[in-house]
């Protein structure tokens, strides 16, 4: 059961990437990690790469599966009874929701003008120009797939793990989000209208948002709705994130809830592509984790020089 003395953390996806650098950052730190992950051998072999790195005393695994109700339900009674409360949790694990082919750098190159677009002083979009030749392929069922992972799965788990972080005298949770879910890029205009207005937000009207945009995309009307042309699964998912975590810091007003673009890292789901370490965007993520109770709830926090576009 809970030690008073102890701090427990339990972050979604961390067997890889900037998820197991969260953990390894936070273990470091004296808290007792809970590493997740889908796939209980690569899990496994994570846990095990902590330890070997001289942290066995801070870190457990356990298998998670954030699309899987019976999977979170057996998360939720496992912590209840080996530790009995939650402190902190990182909803870290997520998909793309398109496949590239070809040249992958188009990747890089359609994040830095996303980025160029929602940093500009201007209203104006910043047009993309191109020079890779890749292709990002989208599908309703990888679109499905990655709505359901990456804003539904959190809100799954986070509902399932909100009895044990009541437990907690400082309790934080951290969604991380990215700079492709910033509203300058959703370009729907009924979607940006009801996620911007965030006095009326709630969480039934985000869900309508998400619901929208799968019916749209499953009768191929996507660009006559004006949803984004490239990785619009992802933007959605990572948008209705960012407005779920306002409507949850309302919520849970003594919490210390946000979400986090944690900059563009290499991992493999940029196809190693980034412009910093997993290391750096893992230590982000974990200095918000750590904020104390009190500090500001309910934002969306991102930085410019985390994305190699030109000041």
């Amino acid at each position: 059961m809970a030690d008073a003395g102890c701090r427990y953390a339990l972050v979604t996806g961390g067997n890889k990437g900037i998820g197991l650098e969260i953990c390894k950052q936070l273990a470091s730190k004296g808290i007792t990690v809970i590493l997740t992950s889908r796939e209980e051998k690569r899990g496994l072999e994570a846990l095990q790469a902590l330890k070997d790195s001289g942290l066995s005393h801070h870190v457990d695994f356990l298998q998670l599966d954030v699309v899987d109700s019976a999977s979170i339900a057996a998360a939720a009674q496992f912590l209840t009874t080996r530790y009995g409360r939650l402190d902190i949790l990182v909803n870290n694990a997520g998909i793309l929701g398109a496949e590239l082919e070809g040249d992958v750098s188009i990747l890089q190159e359609l994040v830095q003008a996303n980025a160029a677009t929602v940093f500009a002083n201007s209203e104006v979009e910043t047009p993309l120009q191109l020079k890779a030749k890749g292709t990002m392929i989208q599908t309703y069922e990888a679109a499905q797939k990655c709505i359901h992972t990456n804003y539904y799965g959190v809100k799954r788990v986070t509902e399932a793990l909100i009895p044990l972080l009541r437990l907690s005298d400082s309790p934080t949770i951290v969604n991380v989000s990215s700079i492709l879910g910033h509203l300058r890029l959703l370009r729907n205009e009924r979607a940006n209208a009801v996620l911007s207005n965030e006095a009326g937000l709630t969480e039934e009207a985000v869900d309508g948002v998400v619901r929208e945009f799968l019916k749209d995309f499953k009768e191929g009307r996507l660009e006559e709705s004006k949803w984004p042309s490239h990785g619009a699964a992802y933007k959605v998912s990572k948008a209705a994130l960012n407005g779920y975590t306002k409507v949850l810091a309302k919520k849970h007003a003594d919490f210390v809830i946000n979400s986090l673009c944690p900059g563009f890292a290499r991992t493999d789901i940029t196809s190693n592509l980034g412009a910093i370490s997993a290391e750096e965007a893992g230590g982000r993520v974990v200095k918000v984790a750590l904020l104390p109770r009190g500090e500001p709830t309910g934002g969306y926090l991102i930085d410019k020089d985390l994305y190699g576009i030109a000041t």
